[in-house]
């Protein structure tokens, strides 16, 4: 390893592992803002994100000897904060929380669904900071067991496989959840767009 080449998670882990509290600093310096950015597009709150936060990194660093090894530390991360998460939501006592367990449909009623064409570039009307806003609301606004599975797939990059495992989901349901995430997203930015009058091409 040189001056210029940092140290790799594994070996931040090994170095706490055996007592190194800075390479634990890096670690948590390295993914806070990814792992608070899972909670707060879980938990829509954001004390809650906070919280969920302060607790992954606290159990992470608790139970580093756990952590196998098997997989990637940045995705044990998540799953830890992903459990956070989904306590906080089944604490609350308002709001409609979907269930993970619950069985969705893939039919035609469901994939063949009428959406308008967005034609155009967003970004001619758009800035960056407004698409990114716009995006993150809409995200927002879906169900919790939707929107669980498409911040896991489509924003943290997680594999079908894991994101099944870290859910306690099927492979089908987990393709089945994706599939009407991304068709409610889609709907409900079309309706935006038209609202303002735009065309816009469809980057879902």
């Amino acid at each position: 390893m040189t001056d210029t080449e940092p140290p790799s998670d594994e070996q931040l882990v090994d170095l706490a592992r055996n007592g190194d509290d800075g390479a634990f600093s890096e670690l948590v310096k390295r993914y806070n803002r990814r792992i608070l950015r899972v909670a707060r597009n879980i938990t829509n709150n954001a004390e809650d994100s906070e919280d969920v936060l302060q607790e992954t990194f606290l159990k992470a660093y608790t139970h580093l000897d756990r952590f196998e090894g098997h997989s990637k530390f940045y995705t044990w991360l998540v799953r830890i904060a992903m459990n956070e998460a989904l306590m906080k939501l089944r604490k609350r006592k308002t709001g409609k929380v979907v269930s993970l367990d619950e069985e969705l449909s893939t039919g035609d009623d469901t994939v063949t669904r009428e959406i308008a064409v967005w034609d155009g570039n967003p970004e001619d009307q758009f800035s960056q900071h407004e698409l990114r806003e716009l995006l993150d609301q809409t995200v927002s606004s879906l169900p919790d067991g939707f929107r669980t599975v498409f911040i896991l797939r489509d924003v943290e990059e997680l594999s079908t496989e894991e994101t099944a495992d870290m859910l306690g989901l099927s492979i089908p349901a987990v393709k089945s959840r994706l599939l009407r995430a991304r068709l409610q997203l889609r709907e409900k930015l079309t309706r935006v767009f038209k609202k303002k009058g735009e065309n816009a091409f469809a980057f879902l």
